[in-house]
């Protein structure tokens, strides 16, 4: 099977920077200075750019094996929007280090841990791992781009934007990987329980490094600080029922990332950021589709 889920998406390469709006980032950038929700976003943020990187290997692995043009054209702009994510977040990680964050040493042991899976992994079972991830990282594009607590809880305008750019185009892109392992004959089991691993030890990843990291925060220890900052987050929509059922989604036989259209909200976002009067557009440095 060579066909893609939907042949009329468009995927830009679009060279933005955000070196300069992250200059002025204080230590604890959420809203309200929130404690968890500043450790939560670091935390991703750091396993960010070797992950995009890993993604790139896994697709490009099979990049020759794809005759459909409208495939290989989505895979280019995947691998061009990709590029530039991990580029991104590692100005924001160098950032954060400086603030007292451990995201370039979660960088070295992402790498580590990464490289490791694919000499003992096979290309297929990293494409599955890629396909699945990317359903983690369009589900949590979605609900940041539909609910606007989740956006306001994310405090700074720099960090505000970064995400709502990689949410973008993570829901832009959001088949691509899936729809190159179909292609090249993945299987619906290896496809389900390696989505099924993934997404138990992913959410227990970041939790030990979120963990970790609170522990070297001296703010941790101010009384009430951390018992008030996690009232707060275990009522909010990250931790609710909607979206770990949307995670289980991807279990279903048959499932395909497009199953739940999000083309007006990308529509919505491409105009709110990048339009004529978008918030984004100064950081735009170049715009290629």
């Amino acid at each position: 099977m060579t066909t893609t889920g939907d042949p009329g998406r468009t995927i830009p390469t679009r060279r933005v920077s955000f070196a300069e709006t992250l200059e002025g980032l204080p230590r604890h950038y959420a809203a309200d200075g929130d404690l968890i929700v500043s450790h939560l976003m670091a935390a991703l943020s750091a396993v960010f750019p070797d992950g995009e990187e890993f993604f790139v290997r896994s697709v490009r692995r099979f990049r020759d094996q794809i005759t459909d043009p409208v495939l290989r054209r989505q895979v280019a702009g995947f691998i061009g929007q990709e590029s530039v994510h991990g580029r991104e977040h590692r100005v924001l990680n160098d950032r954060l280090a400086e603030l007292g964050y451990p995201t370039k040493r979660v960088e070295r042991i992402t790498e580590i841990g990464l490289k490791f899976r694919e000499r003992v992994l096979s290309p297929k079972s990293n494409l599955a791992a890629t396909a699945a991830l990317e359903h983690f990282t369009a589900t949590l594009a979605e609900m940041l781009m539909t609910d606007e607590e989740v956006r306001a809880s994310v405090g700074h305008p720099a960090i505000q934007h970064l995400f709502l750019w990689h949410a973008l185009e993570e829901s832009e892109h959001k088949a691509v990987a899936f729809d190159v392992y179909r292609a090249v004959g993945g299987t619906e089991r290896m496809r389900v329980w390696t989505m099924k691993a993934l997404r138990v030890g992913f959410i227990v990843g970041i939790t030990v490094q979120m963990v970790l990291s609170l522990a070297f925060d001296r703010a941790t220890y101010r009384r009430g600080n951390l018992r008030a900052s996690w009232q707060r987050f275990r009522g909010s929509p990250v931790m609710g029922r909607a979206m770990w059922d949307r995670l289980r989604e991807y279990d279903r036989r048959g499932f395909h990332p497009d199953d739940r259209d999000t083309t007006a909200l990308i529509e919505e976002w491409r105009a709110s950021l990048f339009g004529d009067e978008g918030v984004l557009r100064a950081n735009l440095a170049h715009s290629a589709a």
